[in-house]
């Protein structure tokens, strides 16, 4: 059969059952055309969207025909003019995705921002330059009033609070209190004992009474009723101390019973806030819900740090860079200006890698040394110079000098900042930006560091230090052979590189950001001029978290030019310090050789005192008739001196005893 009768035979079935169901339902046609009309406007909508998700056939493209070969034909001609065109059409279709992915011949906009920050870096620490800085401070709630999470708890507080919680009832104070009352009640028994001991006339200057069979612990209770209470001698119980620990809390712990914890903790947090409530929410949580709720800010705390203490306080510090000489010098200041009180602490210091020293101004410590060391701590009128400078044993710089270090460092910040993904650099508009007016910039580049890339720097700067300094060791065979300590350190170092990549340090900062009571991040502006020379800096970091209530974030501008160093009040304190013409540095390795001598000659003179004292009366007349006695009277120091008259009488008495 044909397929014209075949379409015949169904186009006339169709216009039989057409007629037999318009006679049976005429009454409907409406509805039924209705209802066809919005099918075949569906279908028409659908296949239109659809139509531009399909892949359209190469005949249905006009330039796409162009680029293809028709081999049905013989013309050489139209051959090779469609052999030029496929050609053509080959190269820019790969021209077209080189420039979508080959972003260093075709960058786009976060690789140009990322290409002219690195290459102003890359100038800034190769040339000597000048920096003025000043930090400023303010703190902020954690949690902004208005955010969804107004009022909930972090995932590390939660925890901590469910951990610890105990219902109201499992607490009896009177227990505690009854022995503390009982403890403290024989120690006054125990020290009534001890004075009348020492007031016995009777007993040798030299021998202690001893309350026998009392011994107390630092919480004041005595060790013999812990004795015969819980473990008796000789009878330890491991299951008794284990019931005591906190920690033995963990093997118990199960997910239904923190669950079941955490809803006590949130129901007795929805009771009505009244004094008797607030004592039952601190003797369930104990102690560390005490902790917790003592390290909370409130909004009410944070406006008055702000108004009161960061509103006046910043910090200063200005610098100068030597990169040939490997010379960084700096003076720190941090200053609190009110209208009715003015402090400034000050501390210049000074890092020399080529001659391995440190140089500091130790005034603004004085006090506390003077506190700890009063001895040995000289006035300000008898220091030759306000500087000391510390150097590094050659034992250390021999292996490592720190020269070498220094340079792997550098080196190693450079790369590793090259490496980061080209959408941590963003060019942005500065037209609007005060501080960019202020230092004539024609750019400026945002790079935010959060915990991910935070660690990845970290780790990279470890992989490429390690790298340079296995450069340096290889390099000088003579000086590193085999086994040489940090030749071995290395090697160690290396295979542990060998497990992680960069970015897992990263991540593990994200997870303990995650649980741990901190959250930090840093956003840098850096702000160039149209030579790509670095002009200023602007750092924005932010530090807290949820158990503090609070987020401070501290604003730091650096700028780099000579007018605000020159005109800065700090300045005339850096020349003072490391100028051509400042005064040579107190050597402070010499200083603390001096003082170590002078204690091992005290230590000496001690231990010769104490042999001399419990030596017998034939030694001592002999020895002290000799003139060595194996110690020097002059050493003595003031606190443990005695008469010699005091001492033949207490050698006399103890023979005498003997």
């Amino acid at each position: 059969m044909s397929s014209n009768h075949i379409n015949n035979h169904n186009r006339q079935r169709y216009s039989e059952m057409t007629s037999h169901h318009s006679s049976i339902n005429n009454n409907d046609h409406v509805y039924q055309v209705g209802k066809l009309t919005s099918i075949a406007l569906l279908v028409g909508t659908t296949s239109l969207a659809l139509l531009g998700c399909q892949s359209s056939p190469a005949v249905s493209s006009p330039a796409a025909s162009k680029s293809m070969i028709d081999f049905s034909t013989a013309d050489s001609a139209q051959s090779q003019a469609q052999r030029r065109a496929f050609n053509a059409s080959l190269t820019a279709k790969a021209e077209r995705y080189q420039q979508l992915f080959d972003q260093e011949k075709y960058p786009n906009t976060d690789n140009q921002a990322k290409s002219h920050l690195l290459a102003a870096i890359r100038q800034h620490l190769a040339t000597e330059h000048v920096a003025v800085s000043q930090a400023n401070y303010q703190a902020v709630p954690f949690i902004a009033p208005d955010s969804i999470d107004a009022g909930s708890s972090s995932l590390l507080r939660t925890i901590i609070e469910a951990y610890v919680y105990k219902p109201d009832g499992d607490y009896d104070e009177s227990d505690y209190e009854d022995r503390q009352t009982e403890a403290m009640a024989e120690l006054a028994a125990v020290s009534a004992e001890s004075n009348k001991c020492n007031d016995n006339e009777d007993d040798d200057a030299y021998e202690v009474c001893v309350v026998e069979d009392v011994n107390y612990d630092e919480n004041g209770y005595s060790r013999s009723d812990y004795q015969s209470e819980s473990y008796g001698e000789g009878n330890y119980d491991t299951d008794d101390y284990e019931s005591d620990s906190a920690f033995s809390k963990l093997s118990k712990l199960n997910p239904k019973s923190m669950i079941e914890q955490y809803e006590a903790v949130q129901m007795a947090k929805q009771q009505p806030e009244d004094v008797e409530q607030d004592s039952q929410s601190a003797t369930s949580t104990g102690v560390i819900g005490q902790m917790l709720s003592m390290f909370h800010r409130t909004p009410e705390q944070i406006a008055a740090s702000n108004a009161y203490q960061y509103q006046n306080l910043t910090f200063n510090s200005v610098s100068q860079y030597k990169p040939k000489q490997r010379q960084l010098q700096s003076v720190y200041s941090y200053d609190y200006v009110t209208p009715t009180i003015s402090s400034s602490i000050q501390i210049p210091l000074a890092f020399d890698f080529n001659h391995s020293k440190v140089t500091v101004d130790p005034s603004a410590i004085m006090p506390i040394v003077a506190l700890v060391n009063p001895e040995n701590t000289p006035l300000p009128n008898q220091k030759t110079s306000h500087t000391v400078s510390f150097g590094l044993p050659e034992s250390i710089t021999t292996q490592l000098p720190p020269a070498v270090l220094y340079d792997a460092a550098i080196a190693a910040i450079q790369s590793s900042m090259a490496e980061l993904a080209p959408e941590h650099f963003s060019a942005v508009d500065i037209h609007n930006d005060a501080f960019a007016k202020e230092v004539g910039a024609s750019r400026a580049v945002k790079v935010y560091f959060g915990s991910k890339q935070s660690g990845e720097m970290i780790g990279k700067t470890l992989k490429y230090m390690t790298k340079s300094l296995q450069d340096y060791v290889d390099a000088n065979p003579q000086k590193y052979p085999d086994g040489a300590m940090l030749k071995t350190a290395l090697a160690k170092v290396q295979l542990y590189n060998k497990g992680y990549q960069s970015a897992d340090v990263g991540s593990l900062l994200q997870l303990i950001e995650a649980i741990g009571p901190i959250s930090f991040n840093q956003i840098n502006y850096y702000y160039l001029d149209r030579s790509d020379r670095l002009l200023a800096k602007q750092q924005r970091v932010n530090i807290g978290g949820d158990l503090m209530g609070s987020t401070t974030s501290v604003l730091n501008q650096i700028r780099y030019d000579k007018s605000s160093f020159n005109n800065h009040a700090l300045t005339p304190l850096l020349t003072e310090s490391f100028g051509a013409n400042a005064k040579a540095a107190i050597d402070g390795n010499a200083w603390m050789a001096e003082q170590r001598q002078q204690k091992d000659r005290l230590q000496t003179a001690r231990d010769a005192r104490y042999d001399y004292s419990g030596s017998s009366d034939d030694d001592y007349g002999s020895d002290y008739a000799d003139g060595d006695s194996g110690y020097d009277a002059a050493e003595y120091d003031s606190a443990d001196s005695q008469d010699d008259t005091d001492i033949e009488d207490d050698a006399d008495n103890r023979v005498d005893d003997q």
